[in-house]
């Protein structure tokens, strides 16, 4: 018997030794016990040449988490172009009289722009300014009072509130927040707990913004942790929110976030406390177009007077963010901008049949399914392979740098500061990382020390162990592409 193992062994080093040293980390990351029941599927190319560099399992389809956002982005970069912006517009249904009286309703017809009030763009606490903004335009336009509503309009985009696959406890949550017509200060909520000693229920002393007729259900308990460990729960578009989980013990003001119920209502309700208190008031306050008479249909084109408008920022702006910093809400906006942009249809549904489209003539989509825009469903498969055609096209985009920019970069910045650190990946690999329960991955670039130019994915499924775990011994393959 020993004769056989040492023969075996034998054997594999023989086969090792033969490989290249990408080939031998990703072997060797394979056989570890942490992944004895993990999926994976892994490739890197060089650029240059296009042939392949290493493989396991590349054409495995698997789900990737927010390594999806590759395609939202470089998506938008291809068919909207960098310097793309959409509109938040707003317009009169009535006359202005001479009394500086709007005989009608003032309508803020949704555009999808996702940075309106975001702590992307906006400091701390100023976040609200461009309303003030708004108001002042009012004023510019001879209006100090409004005799019907504020009525915000995103219908342009739908209703349905979140994509397909996402998780019931994900859509409660800050980073379960859906895109729509009308976005507002990320469509967020804060939530801020005073908790006293371990086992103690905690209290709500404050939520921001208010949320008219908001009913809260609070569950979470003060606890030996050390950061937040507690989890929002409501369907969008619902007034009632449950939170559950645990916070550290002897706090005064612990912040959690949770995602807003009506973004749509929500921008009206606050542009009519703005108005107020700058001395417009408006007679019939504020309304979402989701909840008003079916009857009432907008018309933009003749009855309406366009008094002015919002500009977004740019799909580049926009697009740095969602990957640096892996924000959702900003990866299901570009993808909905593509749709809007290309059909005036701003669904999930619409951005999607453009990618497909644009994609299908360019790369193998054979086994991808994409259900979202920013991976959070784990109805999502993709294989490294996918990845690795979609890096090698923008590769040769024009909008190449552009789009490598977005990246994290290993060691130095966003969600990849800490990977590689010290090693060889650092400053070499651009990566967008992905990370749910059981489901860790990244794709982009490198720029090995040889000069070779590479594009890569990794993904794994159902690994043992923690997320930190398994992130060292992925260091080894990143480490060995940046050294090849």
């Amino acid at each position: 018997m020993q004769r056989y193992i040492i023969i075996f062994f034998t054997a594999f080093s023989s086969f090792l030794y033969s490989q290249n040293s990408v080939q031998k980390a990703i072997d060797l990351f394979v056989c570890d016990k942490i992944n004895a029941h993990a999926s994976i599927s892994f490739m890197a190319i060089d650029l240059e040449s296009g042939n392949e560099i290493a493989q396991t399992n590349g054409n495995l389809s698997i789900t990737s988490a927010s390594v999806a956002k590759l395609f939202s982005t470089a998506t938008a970069f291809e068919l909207l172009g960098k310097d793309f912006t959409t509109e938040t517009r707003f317009y009169a249904d009535g006359i202005v009289t001479s009394d500086s009286v709007l005989h009608g309703n003032l309508w803020i017809r949704g555009g999808g722009d996702v940075t309106l009030g975001s702590r992307f763009f906006n400091p701390d606490e100023s976040e609200f300014s461009v309303l003030v903004a708004w108001s002042d335009s009012l004023k510019s336009k001879g209006i100090n009072r409004i005799e019907g509503a504020i009525i915000a309009d995103g219908s342009e985009f739908g209703y349905k509130g979140v994509p397909d696959g996402w998780n019931w406890a994900d859509v409660g949550n800050y980073y379960g927040a859906g895109a729509a017509g009308i976005n507002f200060y990320d469509n967020q909520i804060k939530f801020k707990f005073k908790t006293g000693k371990v086992g103690e229920l905690s209290q709500i002393h404050s939520i921001f913004p208010e949320i008219p007729n908001l009913e809260v259900k609070n569950n979470v308990i003060a606890a030996n942790v050390s950061d937040d460990n507690s989890y929002v729960f409501g369907a969008p578009f619902s007034l009632e929110r449950m939170i559950q989980g645990k916070l550290p013990a002897n706090q005064t003001s612990f912040e959690v976030k949770g995602s807003m119920p009506d973004p749509e209502f929500q921008l009206a309700h606050e542009f009519c406390k703005i108005l107020k208190s700058k001395g417009i008031y408006v007679e019939k306050a504020a309304k979402g177009y989701r909840t008003l008479d079916i009857d009432l249909k907008p018309d933009y084109t003749d009855k309406f007077k366009l008094l002015f408008s919002q500009p977004s920022k740019t799909v580049q702006q926009i697009a740095y963010w969602t990957n640096l910093r892996s924000v959702n809400l900003y990866a299901e906006g570009l993808l909905n901008l593509v749709g809007y942009a290309k059909t005036g249809d701003g669904s999930t549904e619409s951005g999607l049949k453009q990618m497909e489209a644009y994609w299908g003539n360019k790369i193998d989509l054979s086994g991808l399914s994409l259900k979202d825009g920013s991976g959070l469903s784990r109805s999502n498969a993709m294989s490294a392979h996918h990845f690795c055609q979609l890096l090698k096209v923008m590769y040769q985009s024009s909008n190449f740098t552009d789009f490598k920019n977005t990246l994290p970069v290993a060691g130095q910045s966003g969600t990849a500061r800490s990977l590689c650190k010290g090693e060889a990946g650092e400053g070499r690999v651009f990566a967008k990382s992905g990370t749910i329960n059981k489901v860790k991955a990244y794709a982009g670039y490198v720029d090995s020390k040889s000069g070779k130019k590479i594009a890569f994915s990794i993904s794994v499924n159902n690994f043992e162990g923690s997320n930190s775990e398994l992130i060292q011994k992925m260091e080894k393959v990143l480490n060995a592409l940046a050294s090849y």
